[in-house]
């Protein structure tokens, strides 16, 4: 009978040990109602862009057989606390990474270095997605809101499809709306 090497049994153990998600990902919170609201006019994509860029938004892309609208726009975080700076005890803004060895024989190396603050022109940055989808009769508005730490790396991420933004969408979409359009 052939050996089953240790590490083999380990892998199949924790192999084991794995979970499968009860549901799968959804947005949370769920977007509010204000986000789907009638658009009875025939230039309601373009409209929606206008909209949008006025806003300061940057299409990142559209396609309009399927009437979808993709746009972001970015914000420098000037002070924005990153929670997970003082993890590791180093403190805020500051990064220290050392280190001592002792070799065989008469050896001894010892190392440090040090960062302090962010990197080279680097701020923390909050990034707005907005996706729309328009129909013959209706639109619909999905947002989500990153925030990137000085490092680049993702800190908070959440979906933002609530009521303040999107009425004020909706608000403006009515008040944009071309002359010339008419109801369908």
């Amino acid at each position: 009978m052939k050996s089953i090497p240790i590490s083999l049994t380990c892998l199949l153990a924790l192999a084991g040990c794995q979970v499968i998600p009860d549901r799968l990902p959804q947005a949370e919170p769920a977007p509010a109602a204000a986000c789907y609201f009638p658009a009875n006019h025939e230039r309601a994509l373009e409209t929606s862009v206008e909209v949008l860029t006025e806003w300061g938004f940057i299409l990142n892309s559209t396609d309009t057989a399927l009437g979808l609208i993709s746009a972001s726009r970015e914000r420098a975080l000037h002070g924005y606390y990153d929670p997970y700076d003082d993890a590791y005890g180093y403190g805020r803004g500051m990064r220290v990474f050392g280190g001592l060895g002792i070799g065989r024989g008469s050896g001894v190396g010892f190392g440090i270095g040090s960062s302090f603050g962010g990197g080279v022109g680097q701020q923390p940055l909050e990034v707005e997605r907005v996706s729309l989808l328009v129909d013959d009769t209706h639109i619909r508005i999905s947002r989500d809101i990153r925030r990137f730490d000085h490092w680049g790396d993702l800190r908070e991420s959440y979906s933002a499809s609530n009521d303040d933004f999107c009425q004020r969408f909706q608000t403006r979409f009515t008040q944009t709306v071309p002359a010339t359009g008419r109801p369908l």
